[in-house]
């Protein structure tokens, strides 16, 4: 099994410049010249010249050399221009390899890169150092071999040739890189056997040499095909569950990952979603089900994987510190108490030559620093001291806030005791940040307690408040995820002693993380093993720290230094272990803690369950949903009242817009609804101008930009008029005004700012967020529908019954009446069928023109015309509408008001629903619904 360093001194050094890279422009054929004609004419005027004034006849031959000086000069031309072209090509030859040593080098540096960034198995073996480091890139995916993979570098310019085109093909693609498939669901390894075996032998210790004995738990099926991993020490783990399977054999139930060899004919087990088939050692087919691809597998033999597993395993005995005879059980050192000091927090979960010492937070602070690079144990010491304090205190003494930003899992074990109030992890974006909004307000709430009680600090007898311990794993992560943080963290430590708050902050150095204005207020360091002398230095002082052996024989081993000792102290950190913890947990330790921000907020929750129901009662206010405002460490029912008067409710679709209107309505004495339907929306607007709702109504106006955006233009600008003035006059008239749209753009934009309070659900994105008028730091990207923002606090919207749907408007049915009426309607086909019919019908049906043999106290007559026909005829047009009924089609809109002469917006007609307008002897215009014929072709 070949083997590969990580590095390699003899390699160039990586390019400076990653920019993109440019191929040099092809050079462009030389222009040809025009023949030299004042170069062939002036010999010849000269010559003329001289013979005129001497009179000889030889000057005349000085003529011939016009015509030989311009072949001369034309041919010089010619010369001078392909030695250019020569030249220019010779510089662009140079430029295009420089381009292609500098794409070598990118290539090598690129590659070098990935593989260091994923290392196989002979990367891991090259570099030890690299074995069970934790990195998100590696833990998510698998090196399945090496082949070809997309570059990142990139070359433009260059011309159309061959040569060009190959160049910027080869820079788009990286060979000999390694070819990553998802640690997700199982990959299935097919060939001929010993082939195959090899294969999955190499990714079985790959992935034992990624992930370490806590994090993956490897089972093997009832074959001996696997004889060699029976020592790994990922088989006695508890971590996510590996199966390892042979032909026939089936996981157990709960395998999270499965490695599996089929035969070739067999298909994959449903959970692999990857098939790697193996043609021959150097060729195997990836199917990823993004396509297929060639890959170079990397196969181990079974005497590799043996010597590769004892090393693992020797590396796992060194690592655990309970190997270490030396290492001392923190329950032992528990049953020894511990020195009592008035209002400190002194504990002991260290040993100094085999005794325990104590370290007192509070004496000894009031905050520390605990620094030591990844794998020195940091969490066991952080695990520990909790351990130990809750061991030797009550509730009402101390509390504990744990923050885990090395993967979120650390402290999982902790939850269960009584002192610990939350655990914030990474993983938890928004839980997070809202611990972390409820650290000011922890603060105020301390500061308020003091001063009700007169006292200067919490050792004040009066004062009854437990001290508050933040702990954080991984410092330099949580302020790289929430750089607010180093804000709130320096206002801690500048104020925490006085309040009764102390932080522990792990880190894996000093330099660069910690500033030193929290670090002037962090006395109290422990450092265990790190990386070189000047992190030692800069947490206690000397290079001890960096002195501490690696291995076994450092196991455990830190250095203590408090602000008054005149040098470090070293110590050995005790263990805790389950049993300890589940002790502490089901013994009594006082009550309850007073959790310092709230359970996050459920993804459905009804009007039931928030104990209110809104009996719409005067002066009720109904309730919308629960909000959540960690900055006052509350929960509480999110109502709005009549004084509120409007509310606008932003959100993509299905965020959640309708059910928060109709959560409101549902509790309303009474409601208007507007929803899509354009000519219902027009009809209330009008009828809510000419007479408000009663006091106490509830107007929805669901969806209201797709509305206005079903408006003709001259609709759209009187209906927004009348909505705005809706939402103006809604304290005076006792409403309550409640709008949502999907969009806020186009004429909405500017009626807004008009409402009072504005409820921003899930957006498409940040900007939309933003343009929705929120702050962006209240984004997030995946929330449930209902979840929004109103007013700076995020809320949960109840769930109440969708209102139900009214049905499309009607409209009556217009039937001739007897005497003469007027139809202005587009001449075509609609038109055609409904005269038909009405002559079928005994009516009798007329043209503009004819109006004259029109009898107006016969039986039912219809004059027909389009609207330049009526036009023409004006006396006809004048005497139907004074006199008889006139009816336009709604197709006719452009020319309503040339016919009927009224300036006014007539009702709106969706057009396409064989509407129209009927104006009866000059009265007001009504909608109508047109004849059947227009209706059934409409």
């Amino acid at each position: 099994m070949p083997h590969r360093r990580a590095s390699d001194a003899s390699e160039p050094a990586p390019p400076s410049d990653d920019g993109e890279l440019i191929l040099p422009t092809p050079p462009a054929p030389p222009r040809r010249g025009g023949p030299p004609i004042l170069a062939a004419v002036a010999p010849v005027a000269g010559a003329v010249v001289i013979w005129a004034v001497t009179g000889h006849v030889l000057a005349l031959w000085l003529a011939a050399l016009g015509p030989l000086i311009a072949v001369a000069s034309f041919l010089d031309h010619r010369r001078l221009a392909r030695r250019e072209l020569r030249e220019a090509e010779r510089r662009a030859d140079r430029a295009r390899d420089g381009v292609l040593r500098q794409l070598g080098a990118r290539h090598r540096h690129e590659r070098e890169a990935a593989w260091r960034r994923t290392p196989d198995v002979s990367g891991y073996l090259a570099d030890p150092e690299e074995i069970w480091r934790r990195s998100a890139a590696r833990e998510a995916v698998f090196v399945v071999g090496r082949g070809t993979a997309p570059s990142v570098t990139r070359i433009s310019g260059g011309g159309d040739t061959q040569n060009d085109r190959s160049i910027r093909a080869a820079a788009s693609r990286l060979t000999d890189a390694p070819v990553l498939a998802p640690f997700e669901g199982g990959i299935a390894v097919a060939g001929p056997p010993i082939l195959a075996t090899a294969v999955v032998r190499a990714l079985v210790l790959q992935l034992c040499l990624v992930h370490d004995p806590t994090r993956v738990e490897l089972t093997l099926g009832p074959s001996n095909a696997h004889a060699w991993a029976r020592g790994l020490p990922h088989r006695s783990a508890s971590g996510v569950p590996v199966a390892v399977l042979e032909p026939g054999e089936h996981s157990r139930p709960g395998a999270a990952f499965v490695i599996a060899r089929v035969d070739e004919s067999a298909p994959s087990p449903p959970a692999c979603a990857v098939r790697l088939r193996v043609r021959s050692p150097a060729v195997a087919e990836l199917d990823d089900g993004s396509g297929l691809s060639e890959v170079v597998p990397e196969m181990v033999d079974a005497a590799q994987a043996a010597q590769v597993a004892m090393l693992l395993d020797r590396r796992a005995g060194s690592l655990t510190p309970t190997a270490d005879p030396e290492c001392v059980g923190l329950g032992a050192l528990l049953e020894g108490g511990v020195p009592t000091r008035s209002g400190g927090l002194a504990t002991v979960f260290v040993s100094a030559d085999g005794q325990g010492a104590a370290i007192d937070l509070v004496e000894d602070g009031p905050h520390a620093v605990v620094a030591g690079i990844t794998g020195s144990g940091k969490s066991e010491l952080l695990i520990s001291w909790i351990v130990a304090l809750c061991g030797h205190y009550a509730t009402t003494d101390v509390v504990f806030l744990l923050a885990d930003f090395k993967g979120g899992t650390a402290f999982d074990a902790l939850a269960v005791l009584p002192h610990v109030t939350g655990v914030i992890t990474d993983l938890d974006g928004d839980g997070a940040d809202r611990a972390i909004r409820s650290l000011r307000a922890e603060m105020r709430n301390r500061e308020a307690e003091l001063a009700r009680c007169g006292a200067r600090d919490v050792r004040d007898e009066q004062v009854r408040l437990p001290r508050l311990v933040i702990v954080v794993d991984e410092f330099a992560a949580l302020l790289g995820d929430h750089p607010e943080l180093q804000a709130v963290f320096t206002d801690v430590a500048a104020r925490g002693r006085a309040l009764g708050m102390h932080l522990i902050l792990g880190t894996q150095r000093i330099a660069g993380v910690v500033r030193d204005a929290l670090l002037a207020n962090c006395p109290l360091r422990i450092s265990l093993r790190v990386a070189d002398r000047g992190d030692s230095r800069a947490v206690v002082g000397t290079d001890d720290a960096a002195l501490i052996p690696g291995g076994r024989a450092g196991a455990g081993l830190a250095v203590v230094r408090r602000a008054g000792d005149p040098s470090p102290q070293r110590v050995r950190v005790a263990l805790s272990d389950g049993a300890l913890i589940a002790s502490l947990a089901a013994r009594e330790s006082g009550p309850p803690p007073r959790r310092i921000w709230a359970p996050p907020l459920p993804e459905r929750i009804t009007r039931e369950e928030l104990g209110l129901t809104g009996d719409g009662g005067p002066g009720a206010r109904s309730v919308l949903g629960l909000a959540d405002d960690p900055t006052r460490q509350r929960q509480y029912p999110l109502t709005m009242g009549l004084e509120d008067r409007s509310l606008l409710i932003l959100g993509r679709a299905g965020s959640g817009r309708t059910t928060a209107a109709a959560v409101l309505v549902a509790q309303a004495r009474g409601r208007v609804w507007l929803d899509g339907d354009p000519e219902r929306g027009w009809d209330e607007l009008i009828a809510m101008s000419a007479e408000p709702p009663p006091p106490g109504t509830v107007i929805v106006l669901d969806e209201v930009d797709t509305l206005l955006s079903r408006f003709p233009p001259d609709y759209t600008a009187e209906a927004l008029a009348r909505i705005e003035a809706v939402v103006r006059d809604a304290a005076h008239h006792g409403h309550l005004v409640v709008a949502t749209a999907r969009r806020l753009t186009g004429p909405l934009a500017r009626s807004a700012d008009l409402f009072s309070r504005r409820l921003i659900l899930a957006s498409s994105g940040r900007a939309e967020h933003v343009a929705f008028g929120g702050e962006a730091a209240d984004y997030l990207p995946d929330v449930p529908p209902g979840r929004g923002v109103i007013d700076g606090v995020r809320v949960q919207v109840a769930i109440t019954a969708a209102p139900a749907r009214c049905a499309p408007t009607a409209a009556d049915l217009w039937r001739p009446p007897r005497g003469v009426s007027g139809l202005v309607a587009p001449l075509g086909p609609r038109m055609r069928d409904a005269t038909t019919r009405w002559s079928e019908a005994g009516i009798r049906i007329l043209a503009v023109e004819e109006a004259a043999g029109a009898d107006p106290d016969g039986g039912r007559t219809v004059l027909v015309g389009d609207p330049e026909t009526w036009q023409r005829n004006w006396r006809t047009l004048t005497r139907v509408r004074s006199e008889h009924d006139l009816v336009i089609d709604s197709a006719c809109a452009p020319e309503y008001r040339t016919i009927t002469g009224d300036r006014t917006l007539p009702p709106l007609c969706e057009p396409g629903r064989s509407r129209g307008w009927l104006s009866r002897r000059g009265g007001p215009p009504r909608r109508v619904m047109l004849v059947p014929a227009i209706e059934r072709e409409g």
